[in-house]
Formats: structure tokens, sequence, C-alpha cells
């Protein structure tokens, strides 16, 4: 039995400027009437797309003693979701989290495995960290990798050729067999033209697409805010393609809003104005069984 105020265990990076991490999944889970207790990994002054000068520290000596305290004060969780870890160590020491608080019925586990975007590995990891994110995809109910990150889990090549119905399938199931019973892959050109995000429920075999506008911009944080608000309509009791289905409306239309106002893309996407509209309704996102 989940809370009146469901609460979420986020575990993910601080980042000072640039609209990405625990700086928009709070806004973005509260505002869904969710609490978030946040377990950061790591403190970075900016993101590393579009800024050099950044500071970067990986707080895994502090993870344990962080986690020890939750411990020893008994607190429970209704959602553990994981994103981005400041270091391959984390993951086991996440594990573990996971194994220890998770006691109660109903309780959400989502695993954004943060690693990689446009074919490569995030500059701070070496390829230790594709095994540990396969580990940790072991404990979820659902992972969210964008495309580049479920070639590395699979051991694919990456590609930005357009995928096909059959290939899709295939990455999704195959995914599934590492043990999260829902699986999502964000940012995919299909070969019907369209740009979609596509997901599986192992428990039902169903197959579904998420179709969306494709807007010429990168914008970080944005499978941030994709994650959060995934998992926010889960707990508020949406099933899974019908929160894939406002996810990616509410991320379609804050980017298209993002890139009309023409601000630096490595400021992200313009949440703030934004954050009233995640409980309504998306209009024109459909959902697509195949």
């Amino acid at each position: 039995m989940r809370s009146i105020i469901p609460k979420t265990a986020a575990i993910h990076d601080i980042t000072g400027f640039g609209r990405c991490s625990l700086s928009v999944i709070i806004p973005v889970l509260s505002s869904m009437g969710i609490q978030v207790c946040p377990m950061p990994t790591a403190i970075l002054s900016s993101h590393p797309a579009g800024f050099k000068n950044y500071f970067f520290h990986e707080l895994t000596d502090e993870l344990g003693d962080y986690i020890d305290s939750w411990k020893d004060e008994s607190i429970n969780f209704d959602c553990i979701y994981s994103g981005f870890l400041g270091s391959a160590k984390q993951a086991g020491m996440i594990r573990n989290f996971i194994d220890e608080f998770r006691k109660s019925e109903g309780q959400l586990i989502v695993i954004d495995p943060v690693m990689a975007d446009h074919g490569k590995l995030y500059g701070i990891f070496d390829k230790s960290i594709i095994n540990e994110m396969r580990t940790l995809a072991e404990k979820a109910d659902v992972i969210t990798p964008n495309l580049t990150e479920a070639c590395f889990l699979l051991g694919e090549s990456y590609s930005q050729e357009s995928m096909d119905d059959h290939d899709m399938k295939r990455y999704l199931k195959r995914l599934s067999y590492m043990g999260p019973d829902n699986v999502i892959i964000t940012s995919i050109k299909s070969t019907a033209g369209s740009h979609v995000n596509i997901g599986y429920s192992k428990k039902a075999d169903l197959y579904w697409k998420i179709p969306y506008k494709y807007i010429p911009a990168q914008y970080p944080g944005t499978g941030d805010i994709f994650a959060s608000t995934l998992t926010g309509y889960l707990l508020q009791g949406c099933d899974l393609p019908e929160a894939m289905a406002r996810a990616t409306g509410f991320v379609s239309l804050a980017v298209g809003r993002t890139y009309e106002a023409r601000t630096p893309a490595r400021e992200g996407i313009l949440l703030e104005g934004m954050l009233c509209m995640l409980n309504e309704e998306f209009a024109g996102v459909g959902i697509q069984s195949f």
C-alpha cells in the first residue's frame, strides 16, 4: 500500500547550472504530488554538454554513510528511482540499497541507466560502467535507456539509421531478459519516418510506440524530465503505455516551446513555466501497438 504522498528515493547527481538531474527531477515529481528524497551521487557545477570548465566531484565515499542513516531511521519508500551515478562502483551500492529497502508490496523500482548518448559514453565513464548498469537493471521494474544506452547494454553497435519494427521488438525483449518487467527505449527513428519512444511489458508480452514531433535541437536533461515524468505518472496509477504517452507528450511540448524561445541549448528545457501542465492531457499523442 502506497503512502498518501508517495515517497521516492531519487538517486541522481546535483548539477548547478543547465537544468538536468535533480534540478529538474525534484520540481517535476513534487508538482505531481510526490515527495522527493534526494540521494546525491555526484556534484557538478554544470553539465558537460556545452560547458568546458565544469567542476565534478563524485560522492562514492559519502554514499555509504548516507544510506546507513536512512537505514537506521527505518525510512520506507514507495519508489526507488536511480539515474546518473558518480562512479561505476556506486552501482553495487545502489543494488544493495534496493535489496535492503525493497520491502513494501507495490513498490516501484525505476532505473534510468544514464551513461551515454549519440553513440558515446559520457566523458567521466569508462567501459566498466556498462556491465555495472547491466547488473543494476536486473533489479528494476522499469528501465528507460535512450537508444545509445540500449545498444551499450545489449552489446550492439550504435547506428543513426532508422529501425524497423522487428529490431525494435528484438531490442526491447532482449533488455527484458536482463530482469526488468517493463522496458522503454527513447529517441528512435523508425523506418516509417516517424520518431518514437517504444515500450514493452514482459508480463503482457505487448509492445507500444509513442510517436512525437522531432525538433532539431539537443537539450540536456531531456531524458531526466522524461524518466521523472514517467515515474510520476506510474505512481499516480497510470499503466505503462498511458504513462509513456503522457510523458512523451509533456516532453515534446516542453522541447517545442523551448525551441521557439531560442534560448541557449546548453541551459536546458524551459521547465519552470510548464510544471502546471504535468497533470493535463496532451492532445495528439497516440499509443500504437505493434
